[in-house]
C-alpha cells in the first residue's frame, strides 16, 4: 500500500519527466533502491500524452489547481528541533493562459461518449465563431484561461499505458494498411482521402460513406482515445543521445517509432518539400541541374568542415545566415538550408552553429529512413513510461497520486535526510531528485524563467497533399517580425497512433514573446482556415481545415542554474522540465550528469543481463534472473513487418 512503503531508500525521486525517469532506471540498474513518486495520476508530468477526453480532465485539472488554497501543513508537527523543512508546492505554475476553440460543428447529445470510456464524458468546449477566433486578440486573465474547457471524465493515459508494447520501428505503409481494417462506422474519410478513393481500387466498401463527410465534435469525442496528444513537441535524433541510450539499455523494446517521411519548408506563402538525401536532391522538380550541383557540393562540405578551417574562419563572427550569402547559392537553396537543414533563423545562429547543425543533421540521414527524425508510436509520452519500466524491473517502487509534503533538512550537517508524504510517513534517502515544479515559490524567488509556446490543432487534411495520406512532416516556418521566433510545426497522421483516421495532428512550438496565441496564430492563419460548412462546399480551397486548436504557454525551465535555489541542500538535485528545441538531447545530458554525481564510476544505464548467461546460485542470483528474463518477452508480440531499432544499417535496406 502507498501508505505503509519501506521507511529507507538510496534515491527518492519526485516527478516522472523524462530526465527523473531516466536517472531513475540508471539508479536502479546499478543497485539503488529506488523510490519514483508523482503527485499527478499519470506518468510524465509536462512529457505525458493524453487522449483527447483525457486531455480535456488534465485542463480541467489545471483549473481545479489553480483555485488551491494552501492550508495550515500537518506535515510540520513531524519536523523534530534540530531539523527545519522545505515545503513543496501544492500548485502546477508551468502552464499558464490556456485558450480552447472548437471549429467543428458540435452536435454533442447527451448520450455521446467516448467509445470504451469507463464513464460518460460531459464535455463542453468554448465554441468560436472563426472570424472572432482569427481577430481576437484580448489576453485572458488566469481564471479565464483555465475555464475555457471543463469536463468530468477521470484523466486518462495512452492505451499503450502499460508499457507491454516491443519498441521498434514500423514502416508508414504498413500501419496505415493496419488502420484500414478498422469499421467503416468509425473511421471518418477526409476530403483529401474521398479524392484518393475514387480514382483507386479498394477492397473497403465506400459506397456507404457521403461524397463530402463532416467531421463533428461528436465524432472526434467518441474517437477520443484514437488520440495521444502531447504535451511538448518533439522528436528523435537517429543518431541522438537518446537513441543510443534506449539500444545501449535495451530499453528500445518497450516502445515503438515511426521514420519522419518529409521535411517541408515555408516560402512565398507556400509550403513546398525539402530535398534531404541525394536521392531527393536529384529527383527533386524544385532545383535546376545548376541548384542541384550547388547543393551537392555545399552539403559534402558540411559533413566534414572541420577539415576544411579555411572555408569558414573568416566567417565566425558573422550569422549562418549571412555565411551562405558568400557560398554562391541560390536564394532557394539558401533558404532550404538556413530553415530546413540546419533549421535556425537568420539571426540565431553564428557560422559555426550553423555548420554544427546542418552536420547533425545530414549525419542523422540514412540510419533508419530519408530523414534524420524518428517519433514514438502513441507519442512522446511513451518514453518516460519506458524508463519507468526499466527502473521497476530492477526493483524500483512506484506511486502515482502520492504527494510529497516537504523534504527534511537536518540543521548541522545541511543534508536533507527523509521526505514526509501526504500520509505523514517519514521515508528516509541518501540522495532526492526533484523535478522543478514541485518546489515552492520561496524556494524559487530568485529562479527567472523562459516560456515555451505551444499550440495543438486537429485538421482535416495535410497541409501538403501526396499520394499517400500517411505522411509525418516537420515545417519551420520563419520569425517575420523582430523580437519573434522561428515557428516549429510536426503534423502526424493517423499511424502515428497520435489521431483519429481522416484527421491529423499538428503541433507548434516556438520560444515565447508573448503568449501562445498571440505567437502561434498568425502561423495557424497562414496555413490553416477555420472549419465551416461554406467552406466544406468549396473544393478548389487548397488550405485544411480546422477542427479543433489549444494554446498554452509552458515553463522552460532548462537553463536555470542550481545556484537560482534558495538553500538548497547539496544531496538534493534538480530536474527541468521540457526545453524548446527539437530532440532530447538535453533530458539525457541531465540525467547522466545526475546519475554520475548520485553513483561517481558507474556505467550509465547498462543493458540488462542476458537470461541465459545467469548461473542461478541462490535465492538472490534467482530472483535477478527472473527479472531479467522478464523483459525480452515483449519480443514475442513483435509485429512481423516491424523492424528492429538496434539494426539500423539492416532496416534502412
Amino acid at each position: 500500500m502507498a501508505d505503509n512503503l519501506p521507511s529507507e531508500f538510496d534515491v527518492i525521486v519526485i516527478g516522472t519527466g523524462l530526465p527523473e525517469s531516466i536517472t531513475a532506471a540508471a539508479c536502479s540498474r546499478s543497485g539503488q533502491r529506488v523510490l519514483h513518486v508523482d503527485s499527478r495520476s499519470y506518468y510524465g508530468g509536462n512529457w505525458a500524452s493524453f487522449s483527447f477526453s483525457g486531455l480535456l480532465s488534465w485542463l480541467k485539472e489545471y483549473q481545479e489547481n489553480s483555485d488551491i488554497v494552501n492550508e495550515n501543513p500537518a506535515w510540520q508537527e513531524h519536523i523534530l528541533e534540530n531539523e527545519e523543512a522545505i515545503a513543496l508546492s501544492r500548485k502546477d505554475k508551468t502552464i499558464q493562459h490556456v485558450e480552447v476553440f472548437c471549429y467543428a460543428s458540435q452536435d454533442l447529445h447527451e448520450d455521446v461518449e467516448e467509445t470504451g470510456a469507463l464513464q460518460k464524458n460531459h464535455a463542453s468546449v468554448t465554441s468560436v465563431n472563426p472570424t472572432e477566433g482569427e481577430h481576437s486578440a484580448y489576453l485572458p486573465s488566469e481564471d479565464e484561461s483555465s475555464s475555457t474547457v471543463s469536463c468530468q471524465m477521470p484523466t486518462e493515459q495512452t492505451p499503450n499505458s502499460d508499457l507491454e508494447s516491443s519498441l521498434e520501428i514500423n514502416d508508414v505503409e504498413a500501419t496505415g494498411e493496419e488502420e484500414k481494417r478498422c469499421d467503416d462506422k468509425t473511421c471518418v474519410k477526409s476530403a483529401s482521402e474521398e479524392e484518393t478513393s475514387e480514382n483507386v481500387l479498394t477492397t473497403e466498401d465506400t459506397t456507404l460513406q457521403p461524397r463530402k463527410n463532416r467531421i463533428t465534435y461528436s465524432q472526434i469525442i467518441k474517437e477520443g482515445r484514437r488520440f495521444n496528444i502531447d504535451l511538448v513537441s518533439k522528436l528523435l535524433y537517429s543518431r541522438g543521445l537518446l537513441i543510443d541510450l534506449l539500444i545501449k539499455s535495451n530499453v528500445s523494446r518497450y516502445a515503438e517509432f515511426k521514420n519522419i517521411t518529409r521535411i517541408l519548408a515555408f516560402r512565398e506563402g507556400r509550403v513546398e518539400q525539402v530535398p534531404c538525401s541525394r536521392a531527393d536532391v536529384f529527383n527533386s522538380k524544385q532545383l535546376t541541374m545548376v541548384e542541384k550541383r550547388m547543393l551537392m557540393k555545399f552539403l559534402t562540405f558540411c559533413m566534414e568542415y572541420e577539415k576544411h578551417p579555411d572555408e569558414y574562419k573568416a566567417y565566425e563572427e558573422i550569422t549562418f545566415s549571412e555565411y551562405l550569402k558568400t557560398q554562391k547559392l541560390t536564394p532557394n537553396l539558401q533558404y532550404f538550408l538556413l530553415h530546413s537543414i540546419a533549421m535556425t533563423s537568420e539571426t540565431a545562429s553564428n557560422t559555426i552553429d550553423g555548420l554544427k547543425a546542418a552536420k547533425n543533421f545530414l549525419h542523422c540521414l540514412g540510419r533508419y529512413g530519408n530523414t534524420p527524425f524518428l517519433f514514438p508510436l502513441y507519442g512522446q509520452g511513451e518514453l518516460p513510461q519506458c524508463f519507468c519500466r526499466m527502473c521497476a524491473v530492477f526493483g524500483g517502487i512506484y506511486c502515482l497520486r502520492h504527494s510529497v509534503q516537504c523534504l527534511v533538512v537536518d540543521k548541522e550537517s545541511r543534508k536533507c535526510k527523509a521526505v514526509i508524504d501526504q500520509f505523514g510517513q517519514r521515508i528516509i534517502s541518501k540522495h532526492f531528485l526533484v523535478e522543478d515544479s514541485y518546489f515552492s515559490e520561496n524556494t524559487c524567488s530568485h529562479v527567472q524563467y523562459r516560456q515555451i509556446s505551444r499550440s495543438v490543432l486537429i485538421t482535416d487534411r495535410s497541409v501538403l497533399k501526396a499520394d499517400s495520406d500517411q505522411q509525418i512532416s516537420i515545417l519551420t516556418v520563419p520569425a517575420v517580425e523582430t523580437g519573434t521566433f522561428a515557428v516549429r510545426v510536426i503534423e502526424l497522421c493517423s499511424s502515428t497512433m497520435t489521431c483519429m483516421k481522416g484527421t491529423y495532428l499538428v503541433h507548434l512550438t516556438c520560444t515565447s514573446s508573448k503568449t501562445a496565441r498571440e505567437d502561434l496564430e498568425p502561423v495557424v492563419q497562414k496555413l490553416f482556415t477555420p472549419y465551416t460548412e461554406t467552406e466544406i462546399e468549396n473544393e478548389e480551397d487548397e488550405k485544411p481545415r480546422l477542427l479543433w486548436a489549444l494554446y498554452f504557454n509552458m515553463r522552460d525551465s532548462s537553463d536555470v542554474s542550481r545556484n537560482s535555489y534558495n538553500d538548497l541542500p547539496s544531496n538534493i538535485y534538480v530536474c527541468s522540465g521540457p526545453d524548446c528545441g527539437l530532440g532530447n538531447d538535453n533530458a539525457v545530458k541531465q540525467a547522466e550528469t545526475l546519475f554520475q554525481q548520485i553513483c561517481p564510476n558507474e556505467d550509465f544505464c547498462p543493458p540488462p543481463p542476458n537470461p541465459e548467461d545467469i548461473v542461478i546460485d541462490g535465492d538472490s542470483l534467482q530472483s535477478e534472473a527472473s527479472e531479467s528474463s522478464f523483459i525480452p518477452e515483449a519480443n514475442s508480440e513483435t509485429p512481423k513487418e516491424s523492424r528492429s531499432l538496434g539494426n539500423p544499417e539492416l532496416s534502412s535496406q
